[in-house]
């Protein structure tokens, strides 16, 4: 034992030694390199343009390659194709002064050109593995084509459904969003950022952008630390821990500072507590925009970004336009213009690109490494493992291949709106259709008639809006009742009926907030035209967020949520439709039954008044509404399979627990219904008496389970002290003995429970 026990401490120590002589040779690199260079030329590595070859803001750079001469380019936004890329890096490291190269960054966000489901969708499956190998398929891809870095994962938490990126995160919770954003950023940035099918990470949006005020994107936030600290700030610090390079701030105010000016976060918190060492970059045109949020005019918020703690300014030229005469007036220093050049720097000798600046789309990569067999391959399998079922009264599904299908609605023969929101550098025309896909999935065994149906909603101009980036759905420009009368005539003729409704992609993502979060008026109404015809009807809801769909879970005999899924999605919604494969997937944000109910989400404190117990809706003088009850329609964790499970009782091995023990729970899962099945088991613990008002449930535990039909498994969690810590009314991380409870099931609310105590 004192063998091994030498073995790995003289492992640990060669580790150590073998990184800080990589970090003193990179110290005396970057040192060598900065004594050379003018505050004007170190100014420039602060400075990220854009080429305008892809759109993701409104402000576009000019005189872009005279700036890279100059050395006052650090980084260019938005280039795809290789052959630009490599021309701009051979501008920076042949014609500027000091020949320093150029990054080169992209929302790659669910994928490059072979694209996942969106991340809201991704995070449904609750496949840490799946999640990782999509980000690893995005970095050998993007990489491939001179990428260097993502601005992604985006880790908010975000409890609004009206906030149209919601469809970016992962969802409501704070315990599963940190594992997804470790998850990602091993799957960017590999086990070694120097190898050339890596791409450095960025962490967003640095911090509580997803707890925007009425869901209206860019809007105020205003809470206290104790829930930033507990409910907000965990993914991005998980983030960190795995290494993330880069962190990118957030377009809101915090405590009245917006977050790229904002000192606080951007060095006592993510520097001085957390340890980051990377840099910090701004949202696009972050900088220029604290103007409008009352901050000074552009010379005085630029240094209050940069005396804050942010490295690189996005798009909006602040740092270069203004920092050199703030110098000179003393409202900033050189050391912390050092700082954020030194950052940068250290960010590109760890990606390799000063041994070699074109090492990022050397070779044939781009044809031999993008949207291959095997990408596509695993873009489908994650697609059919992010769908969530819903409804599905009498087993309507899956369906069988025969007879005749009647594929009805505006999104049921759409190429481009099929990977989603934020698919900025995938072919969004040559991804097959849910028409097409069912028709090569089934041939000549089933009949499919087709009709629109309905236009996306009855507002032309909501509909144009709501359809940029060219994801048009062709408006019809026949009446809604010609488009009704089309669809009856199909449903007629079949003895199924398969409604494609909800959403266009591009209905979710930036700027994209809505009041009314239900299917668009013209598409409720024909849903409610096919239901009257008595034939079965099977929903495939696409959507970009929780949406509300109390009329539709009354009426509507199965429901699968489809999200957006990729470039693969097609395919995967005839895998499951057709029961190829079954669904899986858990929803990681709560649907309200109605908007009224928002924020909802499974993790909320008790009032001093809550409705439990014996306690029924409507009770007067309760926590409750007159016409609504507090329930949601589908809890947090909640998800259907063609298949049953069930629980046995939970098994403890002990109900006590000492501070720096730990205690094991099991149940046994057994599947009861007669196919084979994935489940995602949950754990879940509340602390019965805090310092502090302690969440009635928090999710601390998922396995994720396959069994034939008839089965049984153990399913076993340990608990350890570290999973009953919380930040209380100090901030200080720590537990506190007492009693809890502990709940195992098959989503948030339909659970098994017991308790323990913490001596």
């Amino acid at each position: 034992m004192k063998y091994y026990k030498l073995l790995f401490l003289l492992a640990l120590n060669f580790g150590y030694q073998a990184g800080f002589a990589q970090n003193t040779k990179m110290k005396i690199f970057v040192d060598g390199l900065m004594s050379k260079m003018t505050t004007e030329e170190k100014l420039g590595q602060l400075n990220l343009l854009t080429s305008g070859e892809v759109i993701t803001g409104a402000a576009v750079s000019t005189d872009v390659e005279k700036k890279i001469k100059e050395g006052k380019v650090g980084a260019l936004l938005n280039m795809t194709k290789p052959a630009d890329i490599k021309r701009a890096q051979q501008i920076a490291v042949e014609q500027s002064r000091l020949k320093i190269p150029l990054l080169f960054g992209l929302d790659v966000v669910h994928g490059y050109k072979t694209t996942f489901p969106i991340p809201l969708a991704l995070s449904c499956s609750w496949d840490m593995d799946m999640i990782e190998r999509s980000a690893r398929v995005a970095a050998i891809e993007a990489s491939a084509d001179g990428i260097n870095w993502t601005f992604s994962p985006m880790v908010d938490i975000a409890r609004d459904p009206r906030w149209g990126r919601i469809a970016e995160g992962s969802g409501e919770d704070p315990y599963l969003g940190s594992k997804i954003a470790t998850a990602m950023v091993k799957g960017y940035q590999g086990n070694d950022l120097s190898q050339n099918n890596t791409i450095m990470a960025c962490v967003k949006h640095f911090a509580l952008y997803g707890a925007a005020e009425s869901g209206r994107d860019y809007n105020t936030t205003d809470m206290s630390r104790v829930r930033m600290y507990n409910e907000y700030f965990p993914p991005y610090l998980a983030a960190i821990k795995a290494g993330a390079g880069t962190v990118m701030t957030s377009f809101n105010e915090v405590d009245g500072l917006p977050a790229t000016g904002n000192k606080w976060l951007m060095t006592d918190v993510l520097r001085k507590q957390w340890g980051f060492n990377g840099f910090v970059i701004t949202d696009y045109t972050a900088i220029n925009e604290m103007i409008a949020h009352g901050l000074g005019d552009l010379k005085t918020v630029s240094a209050l970004a940069l005396n804050a703690g942010t490295d690189m300014d996005m798009v909006g030229e602040g740092f270069i336009g203004t920092l050199p005469a703030s110098l000179q007036e003393g409202k900033v220093s050189m050391k912390n213009i050092d700082a954020a050049c030194r950052r940068i720097l250290e960010a590109k000798y760890k990606l390799g690109l000063f041994d070699d600046p074109y090492r990022y789309g050397s070779g044939n990569r781009s044809q031999t490494d993008i949207y291959t067999a095997a990408q596509r391959d695993e873009a489908r399998k994650a697609a059919t493992e992010s769908f969530v079922l819903l409804k599905n009264q009498a087993n309507l599904l899956p369906l069988k291949k025969q007879g005749s299908i009647a594929l009805i609605g505006p999104l049921a023969d759409s190429r481009t709106n099929m990977t989603g929101t934020w698919s900025v550098s995938a072919d969004i025309t040559k991804h097959p259709s849910l028409l097409e896909a069912l028709r090569k999935e089934v041939g000549t065994q089933v009949k499919i008639n087709y009709a629109k149906g309905a236009n996306l909603t009855a507002d032309s101009m909501l509909e144009i809006n709501s359809t940029m980036f060219g994801r048009s759905l062709h408006r019809d420009n026949r009446s809604a009742e010609a488009l009704k009368k089309e669809a009856l005539e199909m449903a007629a003729q079949s003895d199924i009926i398969v409604a494609a409704l909800g959403e266009s992609s591009e209905m979710s993502g930036e700027c994209a907030s809505k009041t009314d979060i239900g299917i668009p008026d013209t598409q409720k109404e024909l849903l409610a035209a096919l239901i009257a015809t008595g034939k079965p009807v099977v929903l495939v809801l696409f959507a970009g967020r929780p949406m509300t769909l109390g009329w539709e879970n009354q009426h509507v005999p199965a429901i699968l949520n489809v999200w957006f899924g990729g470039c693969e999605a097609g395919g995967a919604i005839a895998d499951v439709l057709f029961g190829v494969v079954n669904p899986s997937g858990k929803l990681t944000t709560t649907f309200p039954q109605n908007v009224g109910q928002i924020p909802l989400y499974y993790s909320h404190k008790n009032t001093g008044r809550p409705i439990a117990g014996d306690d029924k809706w409507f009770t007067k003088f309760r926590s409750n509404y007159l016409d609504v009850s507090n329930d949601p329609l589908y809890p947090f964790g909640y998800g259907l399979s063609y298949t049953s499970f069930s629980y046995s009782d939970i098994q403890l091995n002990s109900h006590t627990m000492k501070t720096g023990g730990s205690l094991t729970a099991s149940v046994t899962v057994t599947n009861t219904g007669s196919c084979a099945g994935t489940e995602v088991v949950q754990l879940y613990i509340r602390d019965m008496v805090g310092s502090i008002a302690r969440p009635v449930k928090e999710l601390k535990g998922f396995q994720r389970i396959t069994l034939p039909a008839g089965a049984s498994q153990q399913v076993t969690f340990t608990i350890t002290e570290n999973d009953l810590k919380y930040y209380n009314s100090e901030l200080k991380f720590a537990v506190e003995p007492g009693d809890f409870k502990l709940f195992i099931g098959t989503n948030s609310r339909d659970v098994k429970e017991t308790d323990f105590k913490l001596q």
